[in-house]
């Protein structure tokens, strides 16, 4: 029997089959190894090359905003009284610093320079290096180290060129510290925050640029190349009507006569009466515009325009104006005065001078409440009302600012029995100085009632005129010969023998109103909270300025013909002496040293009904001095001198003390 011999044949095959699996395998995969690259070459080159390249670009680049240069604001005579400085900022990429790059003995290394670049900081800043350190020690890439460095204080630095640390150009705003209400504020960004600054932000601020930059290895910034660059576009310029000088009187009349008289807050407008002008709007308290730590938001309120008082006695001007259109009253018209005290509704209306009967002349001169009622009783309720609003109270003014408020003026739907009697002198609604002044700017502009405002005119960088304010007429609200009237026979005798004697300004007719007001607290009048204030304009038979003087909660005294009208005079006296054209344009021919002289006088107080010791005490205050007879543990039941009066200071003033004294209520009003 043959043996059989194994070749070894099919193990073999089966080798060889096994190992052209694996060849076919390892194949595939590099096929789809290849596959996936080539994909991925695509998708980086041709399918999401946007997306990685802005990817790769942000390795390397960085888009730097440039913030224009914010526009200025500027008086009516081109005074700046805002403007933007250019400041520098510092800032550092922590991970650059951390890993500054260098080359020793021809190899590529990095180093750690946080140490090195805090100390730096620390020793031109006089800071602690710890701050810095810690800000360096961040993981991002973008930290500010110094913000608003004057250019000077930040030159040398600026010079180093410190790999991982850069600078910018930024502005911060600095103020004339004048109207500090009317012009506002800008933010650390430079972002206006209130008045004019917020109103006409886009127009200051002006259109950022951008800047796109590329960093080298070691951390310099140039410009990148290729890139589409766009420059920054300056703000423009506003320019106020506001006259800086007069604005300045305003605001330091203003504090003299709260620090006087120990009042919350006082308020003074001047406005062009045939234009609308506004030539001083000031407010005090007031806060330091360039150092934003004292800053509190009730003191950027601009109160001429939000807040609204009950106007009191300056409002008879609507009622005058009313009863000669519709009832054909004149000066010489007698009425009952009721010796005082009127009893209407079971409620009391009372003079703060008793007369049995007045003209009706004699009742603006002194200023009868009683007569005032019973005027706006014989008008009616319809007919008082559309005067009202015809004269723009319970309406904004539309003046160019922002927080105006319209006041508040009910419907006579919604009046009471004593609505319109009380509404006859000045209660029973309420309005902004500015409405107040506007009405009179009105019966001064021969009835006819602008528009006030305070911007003129937008300025591009070369000065060119981008858009400019006319004076707009809103309506007339009376006659030509009505407003005549008025001013002839009722405002211009309030100030030459009534209670704003001490509104006059030597040389210069002077025509206007006191207003003294009782304020509503809690629902109720209270006894010692008032608002004083003064109304009118000059020259009276040719009115050119109107103004408005507002004193808030004074304690010392709180009569208008004490307290607001000898600031309306001083500040009328200081507008006309420190403008050589005011003056020509009015006819004054006195010399600067005369007009001086009679500043130095002070009005002499309303004193009747005060004890002894408190009036001595305000006269002592006021810089003038009390002669007496009787005892200071009594009451002044007379004076010699007229308040209102001006004197020298150090001058006496006699009264009489007595035991009677007056009470006081709302109808006290001046």
């Amino acid at each position: 029997m043959k043996r059989q011999v194994d070749t070894g044949r099919p193990d073999e095959a089966a080798a060889n089959k096994t190992f052209g699996w694996r060849l076919l395998l390892v194949a595939a995969l590099f096929v789809v190894l290849a596959g996936t690259i080539v994909f991925k070459l695509l998708n980086v080159q041709v399918i999401d090359v946007q997306k990685y390249k802005s990817m790769a670009s942000k390795q390397h680049e960085r888009e730097i905003v440039e913030v224009a240069k914010r526009g200025g604001i500027l008086d009516r005579s081109a005074l700046s009284l805002a403007e933007s400085v250019q400041k520098i900022s510092f800032h550092a990429d922590p991970f650059l610093v951390r890993n500054t790059p260098v080359v020793t003995d021809g190899r590529r290394d990095t180093v750690n320079r946080s140490s090195e670049v805090a100390e730096m900081f620390a020793r031109y800043f006089g800071k602690n290096k710890r701050d810095y350190s810690r800000k360096l020690r961040q993981k991002k890439r973008f930290v500010w180290m110094e913000r608003s460095v004057p250019v000077a204080d930040a030159l040398e630095l600026m010079e180093k060129n410190v790999p991982g640390v850069g600078f910018e150009k930024e502005q911060q705003r600095y103020y004339l510290n004048i109207a500090s209400q009317v012009i506002g504020l800008t933010d650390r960004d430079n972002q206006g925050i209130s008045g004019l600054e917020k109103k006409y932000d886009s127009e200051l601020k002006g259109n950022e640029g951008i800047k796109v930059y590329q960093r080298s290895a070691t951390g310099e910034r140039f410009l990148a190349a290729g890139e589409e660059q766009i420059d920054a576009l300056a703000g423009l310029n506003i320019q106020l009507t506001i006259d800086s000088d007069a604005q300045a009187i305003f605001e330091d009349e203003l504090r003299k006569s709260v620090e006087m008289f120990d009042a919350k807050a006082a308020i003074g407008i001047a406005m062009d009466v045939t234009t609308g002008e506004i030539l001083a709007m000031a407010n005090y308290p007031l806060f330091d515009m360039n150092n934003r730590r004292n800053y509190r938001p009730d003191k950027a309120r601009n109160r001429g325009i939000t807040d609204a008082f009950e106007p009191g006695s300056t409002i008879k001007i609507v009622m005058a104006a009313a009863a000669t259109e519709v009832l054909g009253r004149v000066a010489e018209d007698s009425l009952d005065a009721h010796n005082g005290v009127f009893v209407y509704n079971r409620r009391v209306i009372r003079d703060h001078e008793k007369f049995e009967r007045m003209t009706f002349r004699d009742a603006m001169v002194h200023s009868s409440n009683i007569v005032a009622a019973k005027t706006a009783l014989e008008l009616g309720q319809d007919t008082f009302y559309g005067y009202i609003k015809q004269f723009g109270f319970g309406e904004k003014t539309g003046i160019d600012l922002i927080g105006e408020v319209p006041g508040l003026l009910r419907n006579p739907e919604g009046w009471d029995k004593t609505t319109l009697p009380w509404m006859g002198y000045g209660y029973a609604f309420t309005a902004t100085p500015l409405q107040v002044l506007q009405a009179y700017a009105a019966v001064a502009n021969d009835g006819v009632m602008m528009r006030p405002y305070i911007v003129s005119r937008m300025l591009d960088t070369a000065g060119n005129v981008v858009s400019e304010s006319k004076p707009e007429k809103v309506r007339r609200v009376i006659k030509t010969e009505t407003a005549h009237y008025l001013r002839t026979h009722y405002l211009e005798p309030i100030v030459v023998e009534g209670t704003g004697t001490a509104a006059a300004i030597p040389g210069v007719s002077v025509a206007g109103k006191t207003g003294t007001a009782q304020k509503l607290k809690n629902g109720s009048y209270h006894e010692r909270a008032y608002v004083a204030s003064f109304v009118g304009f000059y020259p009276a038979e040719k009115p050119r300025i109107a103004m408005l003087v507002v004193v808030d909660e004074p304690k010392k005294a709180y009569y208008a013909s004490t307290v607001a009208a000898p600031v309306f005079s001083r500040i009328g006296q200081r507008m006309i002496f420190s403008s050589e054209k005011l003056k020509k344009e009015l006819a004054i021919v006195s010399s600067g040293k005369e007009a001086l002289d009679r500043l130095q006088a002070v009005a002499v107080p309303e004193l009747g009904g005060l004890p002894g010791k408190d009036a001595r005490r305000l006269l002592e205050w006021t810089g003038l001095v009390m002669e007496y007879e009787g005892s200071l543990k009594d009451s002044v039941a007379a004076q010699e001198v007229a308040s209102g009066t001006m004197l020298a200071e150090g001058s006496p003033v006699k009264v009489t003390l007595g035991r009677s004294v007056g009470g006081k209520s709302i109808t006290q009003a001046q």
